[in-house]
């Protein structure tokens, strides 16, 4: 559906798309083509006139692993790859924040990297008790240009979100209800954010959309502010001799 890459699987149930990453046996971690899957999906939502709501969740058990250890070393060798994928992400960023239908986030394990950032920029947060965001760009020397530490600072306090993007850490599921990153910590994340974006689906078109863009003006706002600057700084930090290092260090352990 949508012409989507084999790694992400949309499927219809009326007014519902249900889009799921579908790299299981890789944790769902990023490659090119998924990369370049969620940068366009976005705007064919958008333009698909019967679309009321959307839910993104993972294959197998994880959200989303972050980016793929072999797809970094590519982005490092490729200058023209590195080039698209920085503009793809920008896309992204933009794409979610201007969707014009509700977007829940399932997030049904652990949703690291841009996984993390998918969540973040979701409209409605269920995350399985046993699940846990962590942004770990700074500890493979690379800047977050697209999500996480780019919108934690509109979600919860400065100190927090400066904390969990320098440092990496796990945001546990309890400890990401408690400050706001969630909405509901439950048994079976799939199944409720499917209800609720039902729910969704039962009430007027035209106020539920109007909403969630009065509420996202403010988001957009904060976001491009800092997005310019924060692709060029992703993009350079791809270069640099620690990025290099490390990612000669992943790739020999893999």
């Amino acid at each position: 559906m949508y012409a989507m890459p084999d790694e992400i699987d949309v499927r219809a149930d009326g007014g519902l798309r249900i889009i799921t990453l579908n790299r299981p046996d890789e944790l769902n971690a990023v490659n090119d083509a998924l990369h370049v899957g969620l940068a366009r999906i976005w705007e064919a939502l958008n333009e698909d006139a019967d679309v009321r709501a959307v839910v993104i969740t993972g294959a197998g058990r994880a959200f989303s692993a972050g980016g793929d250890f072999h797809y970094l070393d590519e982005l490092r060798r490729d200058e023209a790859l590195r080039r698209k994928t920085i503009k793809h992400g920008r896309d992204l960023v933009i794409g979610m924040v201007r969707c014009r239908v509700p977007v829940i986030a399932a997030v049904n394990g652990p949703a690291v990297g841009l996984g993390c950032s998918l969540a973040a920029l979701s409209d409605i947060v269920y995350m399985a008790e046993t699940a846990h965001f962590a942004d770990p760009h700074v500890q493979i020397g690379l800047v977050a240009a697209d999500g996480g530490p780019l919108v934690w600072g509109s979600q919860i306090s400065l100190l927090q979100a400066k904390e969990f993007a320098l440092t990496g850490v796990r945001i546990k599921a309890p400890r990401a209800l408690e400050l706001g990153l969630a909405n509901h910590v439950v048994a079976e994340p799939v199944s409720d954010a499917i209800a609720c974006a039902k729910k969704i689906m039962t009430l007027p078109q035209q106020a539920v959309e109007a909403t969630k863009r009065l509420m996202n003006i403010q988001l957009e706002r904060s976001v491009m502010a800092s997005l310019d600057y924060a692709n060029l700084a992703e993009y350079v930090s791809f270069g640099t001799p620690e990025f290099n290092t490390i990612v000669d260090g992943l790739i020999a352990k893999d």
